[in-house]
């Protein structure tokens, strides 16, 4: 049976954290404690947590565990990290229903993982964890929905978010002319040859996708206050009445422009021209 390091049954673990994670929707989670053969020591001292870069064989290891138990259970696995915090390692599972390539990305579904389906999925995946044993050291098990930042990680995430706005951090730094740069935001433009496609609005970078440390959705709160998810293309800004274009915006010709004559220069024009006229008679 599963212990919690406090001292308390797995039951009595689940129930605290039911309470403590009710009090922040719409994020939902599940904490088992999972205990191996041996341990590391504790890091009380550890502010920030200490991740694994995720394309190590560890990772790719736990994701090829959990994603097909994920599926079984009618999920799709959003997020996978492992991270060495003050309570010790953690292995953080993100999950939400299926993607659906006829609904748009700013409706909020009508299906969304609840704390029950997270107790439910923990459990399995405790199981399932425990007989692979891809882990030596203690760690804790933490199952959620991803949010409203939603976690993206493979190619058809960055497909299906075609046109919202995100954060992406690389763990390797792209090399450019003014320096090195490793965090990005922008208009997510898709997904070609590999590579992730974000508008910064300066410039257009394509990313690798197997140099992407962590990114996530930046959502339009507005619209979220409204009822929807708040990712998408955004909507456009309302005019405000009273309020003129301006004439810089639209597409520029190559064509000069000219300014009407005054009629008072075309007049002075024209008195010249008769005095000319008269001086050559």
């Amino acid at each position: 049976m599963l212990l919690d390091p406090s001292g308390g049954t797995q039951s009595d673990s689940f129930n605290r954290f039911a309470v403590e994670v009710a009090l922040r929707p719409p994020f939902f989670s599940a904490l088992l404690s999972s205990l191996s053969r041996c341990s590391l020591p504790a890091h009380p001292s550890l502010t920030t947590p200490q991740y694994i870069v995720p394309r190590t064989p560890l990772i790719q290891r736990l994701i090829s565990i959990v994603e097909p138990v994920c599926k079984a259970g009618g999920f799709e696995l959003v997020d996978l990290r492992f991270a060495l915090e003050q309570g010790g390692w953690t292995l953080r599972v993100a999950v939400d229903t299926p993607l659906a390539e006829h609904i748009d990305p700013d409706e909020v579904p009508s299906e969304r993982v609840d704390l029950s389906a997270c107790e439910g999925l923990s459990r399995e995946l405790s199981a399932v964890l425990d007989v692979e044993d891809p882990i030596p050291q203690a760690f804790n098990l933490e199952v959620s929905s991803p949010g409203i930042d939603r976690p993206l990680r493979t190619a058809e995430h960055y497909r299906h978010f075609a046109g919202s706005e995100a954060k992406i951090q690389l763990y390797t730094p792209l090399q450019l002319a003014s320096g090195e740069r490793r965090n990005f935001r922008g208009a997510l433009q898709g997904f070609e040859d590999g590579c992730v496609v974000i508008d910064c609005g300066d410039q257009t970078f394509r990313l690798p996708l197997d140099d992407i440390d962590h990114a996530k959705l930046v959502p339009d709160w507005d619209a979220v206050m409204k009822g929807k998810r708040g990712v998408g293309k955004p909507a456009p800004k309302p005019i405000k009445p009273g309020h003129r274009p301006s004439r810089k915006s639209g597409t520029t010709s190559a064509e000069p422009r000219h300014r009407p004559e005054s009629p008072h220069r075309a007049s002075a024009a024209s008195d010249s021209g008769s005095d000319a006229d008269n001086k050559e008679r």
